[in-house]
Parts: C-alpha cells; structure tokens; sequence
C-alpha cells in the first residue's frame, strides 16, 4: 500500500499527551509516514518545531491561528522570523480568517493575516492557510499579494465552488479532511472534489479534530489522528473515481514537493 502525508495535524494538543508515541507508532503502522505539524499560536508553534526535531518524519508550521488574532504584534512575529529559520519548519500558518467563529475581531484577523503574508513573503517559505465562512474578503487579501508568495494552500477546506475555484484561481492548493466523509456537513464536497486538478490536492486529518463519521465501527473515542488518514484517502480517492494508491501517491507527491520534505 502506498505511504501517505498528513499535511496537518495538532499533534501538540493536549489531548495526545498521555500516548502520543503510541499516536505516531499506529500512524506509520498504517502508512502515514509524514506529518506536519500544525502551529496555531506562539507557544503552539514552539511545541510544534520542537516535537518535528525529536522524530523523524516530523514537519511543522509557524503561526498564529485567526481566532487568536490578539496574540499578533511586532514581538510574536520576530518570533515567529527565528522560529522558520529552522530547517524542520515548512510553511508559515495557521493563519487567515475565521469569520463563522468570530473569536477575534474581524479587522485583527486582517491584520494578523497580513503580517504572516509579508512574512511568508519575506522567508519565501510556503502558506498554510485556514478559511471559513471569509472567502471574499479572504481572497481579496491574498490576491493582493499572490504573485510575491511561494505555494500556498488552503487547508481543511469545507467551503462552496464559488470557494473552491476562487482558491483555483489564485494557483492555491487545496486540502481536504474527514469532513467529506461527514453526511450531513460534507456531502457537497463528493461532487466538488473532481474539479480540484491532480497536482493541487493533498490530504489531511486536523487531528485531534474532524474525526471521520464514516469510520465502522465506530471508535469509543471522538479523537481524530494521522491513522485515520487512511480513511479520508479512501473517501477522496472514491469521490474521484480513482483508486487508493493512485490518490495515496499523487497527493503524496503533491505533499513532498508543496513543502520540500
């Protein structure tokens, strides 16, 4: 079986502090043998480089996740500078706009999303780029500075076509979760997942989010991990029409080259 990338995990939540090697053992047992690690606020992104140096196969991001927008200022972002000189980071995010939550103020979140923009400009390093219910103002942001940025991608989307191919439009890649396997949120996706072209999809488990509905039987806990990759390439790969191993080692490719592991 072909070996798969989860190109987003919270590997650092809490919720994995008590087997988190057992978490990443079951992970490579499956074929998950890449994951990058996601950054979500200052201290997040530090606990994320620091567990991507203590394991092989370990990747991780950089940044401040839109619903904590406070957190942003001149100080967070030199950390933020120092943290993605270190060869294990790959891309600068989670960042962008969070406006169905609305945990900070939407002109934070511009602001925040900004300064991640001329950051990423700046390290030349990769976007790892999170949306919901913001897409027009959104992508208004980045196309304002698209043609100065490396690769970019729009993770976990869950959004409509008008989304999707504005996304497109802007040569983003796409990455998608266990949400497509969820009947009653993630139906829409199935038909959608074909217009996504082969070299921009990659896949992804938000873990410890997002677990999978379609998973039988049903596991005693709602904790999603980098195992249950397997089931989304499977989803992904039935919504396309294609098989597992074909999804498994395009979107893996895809993975590699997006973010030079």
């Amino acid at each position: 079986m072909s070996t798969l990338v989860d190109i987003g995990a919270n590997l650092t939540h809490d919720t994995f502090d008590e087997d988190r090697q057992d978490v990443l053992q079951r992970a490579r047992d499956a074929g998950v043998t890449q994951v990058i690690v996601t950054g979500t606020s200052i201290d997040g992104s530090e606990k994320a480089l620091q567990l991507a140096r203590e394991h092989d196969g370990l990747f991780a991001t950089a940044g401040i996740h839109p619903h904590h927008a406070d957190e942003t200022s001149i100080e967070a972002m030199n950390r933020l500078e120092t943290l993605s000189t270190d060869e294990r980071v790959k891309a600068i995010g989670e960042t962008g706009l969070d406006f169905f939550r609305d945990y900070s103020p939407r002109k934070d979140q511009i602001a925040s999303f900004e300064d991640h923009l001329a950051l990423a400009i700046k390290t030349r390093l990769p976007l790892f780029l999170h949306e919901r219910d913001a897409w027009p103002v959104f992508t208004e942001v980045l196309r304002s500075c698209r043609n100065e940025l490396t690769n970019v991608v729009v993770h976990c989307f869950t959004g409509d076509q008008n989304a999707l191919h504005a996304y497109l439009d802007l040569d983003c890649h796409i990455g998608i979760t266990g949400w497509i396997c969820d009947e009653r949120r993630g139906a829409h996706l199935i038909p959608l997942i074909r217009d996504i072209p082969d070299n921009r999809l990659m896949i992804e488990t938000d873990a410890p989010y997002l677990l999978p509905r379609s998973i039988r039987p049903k596991p005693k806990s709602r904790r999603n991990e980098p195992y249950y990759l397997t089931v989304v390439c499977k989803a992904v790969a039935s919504a396309r029409g294609e098989t597992y191993d074909e999804l498994a080692r395009q979107t893996s490719a895809n993975a590699v080259r997006f973010f030079d592991i």
